[in-house]
């Protein structure tokens, strides 16, 4: 089998980014998609109230170049839903209209595949079992569609550090051990956050960095600290450098 040579100047653009994005609940990690590149969105929530155009010109203004206002979706709701949408995305003609793969939330895709795995199994221990190693065959298999961005969304967790008492935030799962994977999967992990300017007026943020308290990771070594909530931005940012 002859080998396969890639450059490491060129394998971001060839690749696409694969990140994860993950937030507490309401913080607009769902909206963040219409700021991506030709983004399609695969839905495991139900409803997307917070994607319709008026909403998103309300956030955005009208008329942004950089924002698309209509987003195509499509809902998984089964395991089988799963397989199909990655078999569209590596064959048919019309996926390559698309630069974004956006999946909102992992979490809840997660917990179809989990009650897909205790529906078949009589053992709740097996069933977390078969979660970890499916999710974790999907999750590579979604992330390594090659000339695509891949955005994974993930709820927030909290955790107690039994040392030092500090809570600590990062992307949530069913099951401990799918939940610490996560950020080992992805080269690029944001927490999408909120912060508050000297006159009280709350901004949004993206958090690229870890500290204390989140889990955060950038590889590309090329984004500051805190980054605009913007995909497209971010994107441009780290292909820029390669």
């Amino acid at each position: 089998m002859p080998l396969e040579f890639v450059m490491s100047d060129t394998a971001a653009a060839d690749h696409g980014i694969k990140a994860c994005v993950y937030a507490r609940s309401g913080i607009g990690k769902t909206v963040l998609v219409a700021t991506a590149p030709r983004p399609l969105i695969i839905a495991a929530e139900p409803g997307m109230l917070s994607l319709q155009p008026q909403n998103l010109e309300r956030i955005f203004g009208v008329g942004n170049p950089n924002i698309t206002y209509r987003i195509p979706g499509i809902k998984v709701t089964t395991v089988q839903n799963l397989i199909e949408v990655y078999q569209w995305l590596r064959q048919a003609a019309e996926a390559k209209n698309f630069d974004t793969i956006y999946m909102d939330s992992i979490t809840e895709v997660a917990e179809v595949v989990l009650a897909s795995a205790k529906a078949a199994s009589s053992d709740g221990r097996k069933a977390y079992g078969e979660l970890l190693e499916a999710m974790t065959y999907h999750l590579k298999q979604f992330r390594d569609i090659p000339g695509k961005h891949v955005v994974m969304v993930a709820k927030q967790e909290s955790t107690q550090d039994e040392v030092s008492k500090i809570t600590k935030y990062g992307p949530t799962m069913p099951g401990a051990k799918l939940g610490q994977a996560m950020p080992y999967l992805f080269d690029e992990v944001f927490r999408l956050g909120i912060g508050v300017t000297n006159d009280g007026k709350e901004y949004r943020f993206l958090q690229t960095r870890p500290d204390l308290q989140y889990e955060a990771k950038d590889r590309s070594g090329v984004l500051d600290a805190a980054e605009p909530p913007d995909l497209g931005l971010v994107f441009k940012k780290i292909l820029a450098r390669n």
